[in-house]
């Protein structure tokens, strides 16, 4: 027998059973769960607002179109969108399998086209102008700017999975990393001597340093603290700019081999 539940649903947990289920049983990112944490507050928030207190099962297509509808008119883009219907769905699939409704009601949203982007390259000219010929800088920031797109560049790794690198992941007998990527996916990925030369490098004079640092992970600000991805993005980018010509509102990849250097 299905079981009804009352809005607000946070204050009935039903939203944080659905939350502990994507950490301990799909192993999703603490990332992600925070972003569907957020598209399902904000979407609970505006059923409160414009119907009241309704049950679970009462949640209507026509509301969700209504929701959608209204994030489109204040400007929101159709990837970002797309993102809110996917947890969406997600959650109501959750609730089938709990036997919590009997039917989705987002068996008929549909998902709107995206704009494709054009990728924007940086080609291999500019790539050996970057590591041979531009000149950092003696500054934390700037030993720590070369050596991230260093990696990037060598590795391919997503900005996410550079951001969580700790130093246990550098095998340095092996000349290899190891990433742990989407879904909790581990991989192995060789380096070369060079670069596990400057890595070692680069652990090495944090430790002269710095007094107190997150010394867990591979790579830290001038404040000692983890790098995040909107912080490897601006420093790739002011450092990228030096050497070629780039839109700053589109991710940069290494050409030709390496397309997913900046992405998420």
């Amino acid at each position: 027998m299905a079981i009804s539940f009352f809005m607000p649903i946070l204050n009935q947990n039903i939203i944080q059973h659905f939350l502990d289920y994507l950490k301990y049983q799909k192993r999703y990112s603490l990332h992600t769960i925070t972003s569907y944490q957020t598209d399902l507050t904000n979407f609970i928030d505006f059923l409160q607002v414009q119907f009241g207190d309704i049950h679970l099962k009462d949640i209507k297509p026509a509301f969700i179109r209504t929701w959608l509808a209204g994030l489109k008119e204040n400007g929101l883009e159709s990837k970002s969108i797309n993102r809110k219907i996917s947890t969406l769905k997600s959650f109501f699939k959750y609730q089938l399998k709990q036997q919590n409704i009997e039917l989705s009601p987002m068996a008929t949203i549909i998902t709107p086209k995206v704009k494709k982007r054009l990728p924007q390259y940086i080609q291999e000219k500019d790539t050996v102008t970057l590591f041979t010929d531009f000149v950092f800088g003696e500054t934390w920031q700037a030993n720590t700017s070369k050596l991230v797109l260093e990696v990037l560049y060598n590795t391919g790794i997503r900005r996410a999975e550079l951001v969580n690198l700790k130093e246990s992941q550098i095998n340095s007998y092996g000349s290899s990393i190891k990433v742990l990527g989407k879904g909790n996916k581990e991989r192995i990925i060789p380096i070369s001597a060079p670069l596990l030369q400057s890595i070692q490098n680069y652990i090495a004079e944090k430790r002269k340093q710095f007094d107190v640092f997150d010394a867990e992970y591979l790579f830290i600000t001038a404040k000692g603290k983890k790098l995040y991805p909107e912080f490897v993005y601006r420093l790739s980018i002011k450092n990228i700019k030096q050497v070629t010509t780039i839109d700053k509102k589109k991710p940069p990849y290494f050409a030709p081999y390496l397309r997913y250097t900046f992405n998420e």
